[in-house]
């Protein structure tokens, strides 16, 4: 296993952050974690990386303690943070050049990595932009090729496409896919369920500092939902009108639109002859429906 955490957890005082965290990634996998706000994630992923200290449980990468072992961990990662840390005083090519030092690259081996990286995630043309004239879209992918410079064995993504447009969030997921075809092993997090549903071979869903539930994203959805998803735009009249005539209907509501499961498309058949004039969409359900299911629909600060 790349890593395995055996009741990991982490307090900041009176906080928990991560309470009694289990789970193993294997190599060549991509291991996702999800969850509202505050649930954990991204503290789980510096304790991962080395940079935040386990309050008690056990933790290896590498089958390396990260106490014991953070200098010799370090060096065989890469690590794609939620903020743009770019050097802002240099263009994309010191970046990459910079960051190769920190590995004690050779410097014709590092201009020939960051040659390779550059054309790997169309930044080619750009390798003497100064960082502040990189679109948002060219520095997370730049972030993601100096995540890359040393070659890594593991990449850690803290929600790598957050606020991107679709053309940028689909070439990143090409690159991750191909990367994890050549038996680089991903950990990510992400509140794009989309996102964790196409990458992700397994998935943790967490909630409040713990594990909620974990499994592919296939056999979570079988778990938690109904195959189909009748979806309504309903106030809580209209709402209350469906939800009396069919009670026992498996359902959820957020705001104005109505969610009702079933195992097939003619389960809602009688409801919308009822309703004909309903705004409404049939779907199959998807891994947000699971997270919503097990995390709630409110919104968290």
């Amino acid at each position: 296993m790349v890593v395995q955490a055996r009741s990991l957890h982490k307090r900041y005082g009176e906080v928990v952050a991560v309470e009694s965290l289990d789970f193993e990634v294997a190599r060549g996998r991509c291991y996702g974690f999800v969850g509202p706000n505050g649930a954990g994630k991204t503290t789980t992923m510096k304790m991962i990386y080395c940079i935040v200290r386990p309050t008690s449980g056990s933790l290896k990468v590498f089958s390396m303690d990260v106490i014991e072992s953070p200098r010799q961990i370090k060096a065989r990662l890469g690590v794609v943070p939620q903020e743009n840390n770019l050097d802002p005083d240099l263009t994309t090519w010191q970046n990459l050049m910079v960051y190769a030092r920190y590995f004690g690259m050779p410097r014709e081996a590092a201009r020939r990595r960051g040659r390779d990286l550059l054309d790997f995630m169309h930044l080619g043309d750009r390798a003497g932009t100064p960082v502040p004239s990189l679109s948002g879209g060219m520095k997370r992918r730049l972030i993601l090729a100096r995540a890359l410079i040393n070659d890594p064995e593991l990449i850690i993504l803290d929600e790598p496409t957050t606020g991107l447009d679709p053309q940028v969030r689909h070439l990143i997921w090409d690159r991750l896919l191909e990367l994890k075809e050549r038996g680089i092993t991903l950990l990510i997090t992400t509140h794009y369920m989309d996102e964790a549903q196409k990458l992700c071979d397994e998935i943790v869903i967490m909630d409040q500092s713990r594990r909620v539930d974990e499994g592919s994203p296939e056999e979570l959805i079988r778990k938690h939902v109904p195959p189909f998803v009748l979806e309504l735009r309903a106030d809580r009249a209209l709402a209350g009108e469906i939800l009396g005539r069919f009670p026992e209907v498996s359902h959820q509501e957020s705001g104005q639109n109505l969610y009702i499961y079933g195992g097939s498309p003619s389960d809602f058949d009688q409801m919308l002859a009822a309703w004909p004039q309903a705004d409404h969409i049939i779907r199959p359900a998807s891994l947000e429906d699971v997270f919503l299911k097990l995390t709630g629909r409110e919104i968290r600060l």
